[in-house]
């Protein structure tokens, strides 16, 4: 077979391309695994591929362009692989593979416009874009909930995370101007319509990580397990996080350590902390919900353990400035960005300054990614 290198792929003329999109969450964070409310959308910085069948049973091609690395996959021997992004392709074919999926080979060439490791999940958009790609280039008759699922099983599966639902669900089902109001216990959600003008969505990336999100991501989902089920021992129809009040978390505090209480009261207060965000930005109360993600933050450094120094700085900075209305951390921890609700009129001075002080702090680039609330997955047939 030809040499896999960049003259492999000259003159690729792809079948269909799909545009996969990272997402931010304006709050209810760690709360999807513990069947509790998020509030993310997508966003309009995207993954690109370009898919076509080459005619062989077996053999798959792949390109990152970002990467300039190329994966040969041999679809009867499907193994986890070394390097990070090919485990993300790979889970997500063995999981179709679990489903009685027929897919024979193919070509795909992928573009990402999403830098790794901010926080906007370019994990879950490089997941969902493989497995809607290969869903439409097969015609293999998935739902857009099946392949949502598909994608969060890979990552659980193969590649070790064990994420929610969030991150998936919003990368497919996001729709312009507007965040989602997910039910992750149920999958029911709201389409809630987005008017930041005259603010604006700013993240700034910390370009540091810490190498503790997916051990320290699993800790903390194990963490929240052993405090529901002692919760269970007095209130056995309890079945999740979500269905826990603070006067219940209260009543059985003297049978929780302090790490366990902390974890629990976290996901209590932020699971509320998102349907008073919904509250507030269907009254168009871009102030109040900017508070809240103050107190998002503040859980997350203070309970659930998962900020560092450097995105406490970038938060503890905001509030220092009145057109910044609300700052917290995004994503799993320990790095990536903080998204922050900005008047767009002070976006470029603001940067100038944080970044400024940040460098003089830490001795690292900070990162300005602007982003508008976006669509979600889509698929163009050529």
């Amino acid at each position: 077979m030809k040499t896999l290198n960049k003259t492999y792929f000259e003159d690729f003329k792809p079948e269909l391309t799909v545009t996969s999109p990272g997402r931010i969450n304006f709050i209810g964070e760690h709360t999807d695994y513990n069947n509790g409310f998020v509030l993310p959308t997508a966003i309009d910085k995207k993954i690109f591929f370009f898919f076509k069948k080459n005619n062989t049973s077996n053999h798959c091609n792949i390109y990152s362009k970002s990467y300039d690395a190329f994966l040969r996959i041999d679809l009867s021997n499907i193994t986890t692989s070394d390097v990070e992004w090919e485990n993300f392709v790979l889970g997500v074919i063995n999981e179709l593979q679990h489903r009685n999926a027929v897919v024979t080979g193919f070509d795909c060439i992928i573009e990402s416009e999403l830098p790794m490791g901010a926080g906007i999940s370019s994990s879950a958009a490089l997941e969902c874009g493989i497995a809607l790609g290969l869903n439409a280039l097969f015609d293999l008759k998935f739902s857009l909930q099946e392949l949502i699922t598909l994608s969060r099983d890979a990552e659980h599966n193969f590649v070790g995370t064990k994420c929610g639902i969030m991150d998936q669900f919003a990368v497919v089902m996001s729709k312009k101007a507007h965040t989602l109001l997910i039910d992750c216990e149920s999958l029911a959600y709201e389409l809630i319509p987005l008017t930041m003008q005259p603010y604006k969505i700013l993240l700034l990336n910390t370009n540091i990580s810490h190498n503790l999100a997916t051990s320290e991501y699993n800790k903390r989902r194990n963490e929240c397990e052993i405090g529901l089920e002692i919760i269970k021992e007095k209130y056995p129809n309890i079945s999740s996080l979500r269905e826990v009040t603070q006067p219940i978390l209260e009543t059985v505090r003297p049978n929780l350590n302090t790490t366990l209480y902390n974890r629990c009261a976290y996901i209590v207060a932020e699971n509320n902390r998102v349907q008073q965000a919904v509250t507030s930005l269907k009254s168009g109360d871009l102030k109040s919900l900017g508070d809240l993600m103050y107190g998002s933050h503040d859980g997350l450094r203070n309970l659930y353990d998962v900020s560092c120094a450097e995105l406490d700085f970038l938060v503890d900075f905001s509030l220092k400035h009145e057109y910044v209305l609300g700052a917290r951390m995004m994503g799993g921890g320990f790095g990536g960005c903080t998204i922050n609700i900005i008047h767009g009129n002070n976006i470029n001075s603001y940067v100038e300054k944080i970044s400024y002080a940040y460098k003089k702090e830490f001795k690292i680039d900070l990162s300005a990614i602007e982003v508008s609330p976006s669509d979600g997955t889509s698929i163009i047939y050529h």
